[in-house]
């Protein structure tokens, strides 16, 4: 039997289940299953995979008021065949942010559901911080008109450091108010290690909230080891999705923490993670993306992707889908989710095979809602004006980005590919007789600047940037993680503040500039994060703006050189980042000069 949670960690969610049952529906659901009654409908023929027993059983699949009423030979008020097809469980992502599509909720839903994710556990992190209890709220009803089962996270580091400019403080009282509403499932990611092991009080106050409200704490630790993660797990965070090694997530198990293996579009993990991963650990591994965008999720798939990566890489079928589903499900407490069996919530998917994992039908609730690789229903954008508006900056000036190194010697950020940790590097710079810095002078580095949009402080951070070889040309974007100001980098202060300055006339989105002219342009109108165009033309946006970054601005394709880009203002992340209010070294959670003496 799969275990459910570490050791100790209070139960979440028990009560949550079945709320909008009433006597007639149980009633209704137990006639079914006995077979006194026909189910509401039954999927004939089926290769039934059970995640407890590990066994694939034939027989059919009756559902009774949106909830298996029973797996082996039923009869069915609607009936339809699988002629032989396996089915298993909808897939559980278990750590995603919505808003990292680039896409409307709506929009988001429509691309993933019929990739076989049913369910996610998201982090509204990115809306919070932007736009507060307003963008909770819109995200709750945005997804409202959508089959997407959301459980909802409470954020719980907004901002992620006091060392930005924020639109939105969500402090201790915020906390307390909303932890207990039985629409947030936990607190979203601990990013806050730095204070979790050194007693911070209001962020050791705000797990006890979870705690005490009998939910879990999700965990950000990235790097964290030997007893530093010791502190960090007995604190009650009971995950975390930033491991890069076998080891890590091995030390994290042993921890009796739930290891989140991600494959996202920035951070790529999972082939490093199963490595480390045999049947003796899996049920404490599950799958997540947190942040992916649509190109990737048309071209390689969402946690369908991770199923056929795992099963390639030697991991057992049924073990791959148990990491999909009930191990998600078992440890978020979602006590009737990830598994079809009776009483569980009808949503499964119907593939031919248990290695490419290509759905032919996808089922929430018991109905049909995706055929063929395509929603039955076309996805519909609701209303977003609660969250529009949201970049409050004026233009900038080419004489705001000067930085002046009269050492001669600078301490640079290195882009790292398929990472968000970034080094900290000293280098020996070229300047002017003054001491400016050029980048002309300095080939391969570029300047990074990162522009405050919430409160018209004027502040610009300026750092260099290494390994990102940009030139004749600069890219600017209001999504940079988590605060989300204006980040951008270029090699000429000129098309720095071009391609800033269109972002804050679109009122949010990403813009390039090549050879002083603006290439492209992809406006994200809601809170400067999301299109409201549907995602097929939002990925068709982004495909255009990457090969106007590769072919135009001679960036490597296998950077992902966008999205890359918004990491790079995230302090909570190893090991030097920029924020509007400077350069921060993460290590030692301070600012540092980009000088050095």
């Amino acid at each position: 039997m799969l275990h459910s949670v570490a050791p100790g960690f209070p139960p979440c969610y028990d009560a949550s289940r079945r709320r909008e049952m009433d006597s007639r529906m149980l009633r209704a659901l137990v006639s079914a299953a006995s077979g006194k009654e026909h189910a509401d409908f039954v999927l004939k023929n089926c290769r039934v995979l059970n995640v407890f027993s590990r066994e694939v059983t034939d027989g059919d699949i009756a559902v009774s008021e949106g909830y298996i009423a029973g797996v082996g030979s039923y009869r069915g008020k609607e009936e339809r065949d699988a002629r032989g097809a396996y089915v298993i469980p909808g897939l559980i992502d278990a750590h995603v942010h919505i808003e990292s599509s680039l896409a409307s909720p709506e929009q988001f839903a429509s691309a993933v559901i019929p990739r076989g994710t049913v369910s996610v556990i998201a982090d509204p992190h990115e809306l919070v911080n932007v736009c507060g209890n307003a963008g909770l709220a819109y995200l709750a009803e945005a997804l409202s008109r959508t089959p997407l089962r959301v459980h909802m996270m409470l954020p719980s580091c907004v901002p992620s450091t006091p060392y930005e400019t924020s639109a939105v403080r969500l402090g201790l009282e915020e906390t307390a108010s909303l932890i207990r509403d039985d629409s947030i499932l936990g607190l979203g990611e601990m990013m806050a290690c730095r204070q979790v092991l050194e007693g911070d009080e209001e962020t050791l106050e705000k797990i006890l909230l979870a705690h005490r409200a009998g939910k879990p704490v999700d965990g950000h630790a990235p790097g964290l080891t030997g007893k530093d993660l010791t502190a960090y797990a007995a604190a009650g965070i009971l995950t975390d999705h930033e491991c890069a090694s076998p080891d890590e997530l091995k030390e994290r198990i042993a921890r009796g923490m739930h290891v989140l293996l991600r494959e996202g579009s920035a951070a790529r993990n999972l082939h490093a993670l199963l490595e480390g991963v045999n049947e003796e650990n899996a049920r404490w591994c599950m799958f997540c993306t947190d942040d992916r965008q649509p190109g990737d999720i048309f071209s390689s798939g969402h946690i369908d992707n991770h199923l056929r990566t795992a099963v390639s890489r030697g991991i057992h079928p049924v073990t791959a889908v148990q990491m999909a589903t009930i191990n998600a499900a078992r440890c978020y407490h979602l006590r009737d989710q990830g598994a079809i069996a009776p009483g569980y919530r009808a949503d499964f998917l119907v593939t031919e095979d248990l290695s490419e994992f290509r759905f032919r039908e996808v089922y929430i609730g018991g109905r049909l809602k995706a055929e063929g690789n395509r929603m039955l229903e076309p996805a519909v954008t609701g209303p977003y004006d609660a969250v529009s508006s949201t970049v409050h900056a004026d233009p900038i000036k080419p004489e705001q980005l000067a930085l002046n190194i009269p050492s001669g010697k600078a301490r640079v950020i290195r882009f790292q590919p398929g990472s968000l940790i970034t080094g900290n590097e000293i280098r020996m710079v070229t300047c002017s007789s003054s001491g400016m810095f050029d980048s002309s002078e300095n080939p391969g580095m570029c300047k990074l600047a990162v522009v405050d949009r919430h409160r018209r402080t004027g502040n610009i951070g300026i750092a260099l940037l290494e390994n990102y070889p940009i030139s004749e040309g600069a890219i600017a974007m209001s999504v940079a993680h988590d605060t989300h100001n204006i980040i951008a980098a270029g090699d000429r202060d000129e098309y720095i503040v071009q391609a800033v300055n269109q972002v804050i006339s679109d009122r949010g989105g990403i813009a390039l500039v090549s050879c002083g002219a603006v290439a492209g342009t992809l406006p994200l109108p809601i809170a400067g994060l999301m299109s409201d165009q549907p995602i097929e033309q939002v990925r068709s946006r982004l495909e255009t703006l990457m090969h106007i970054a590769v072919q135009e601005l001679n960036l490597p394709s296998h950077i992902d050189p966008i999205l890359s880009l918004s990491f790079l203002a995230l302090p909570v992340i190893p090991e030097l980042k920029l924020t509007d209010q400077g350069l921060f070294d993460s290590r030692l959670f301070q600012f540092v000069d980009v000088e050095v003496p």
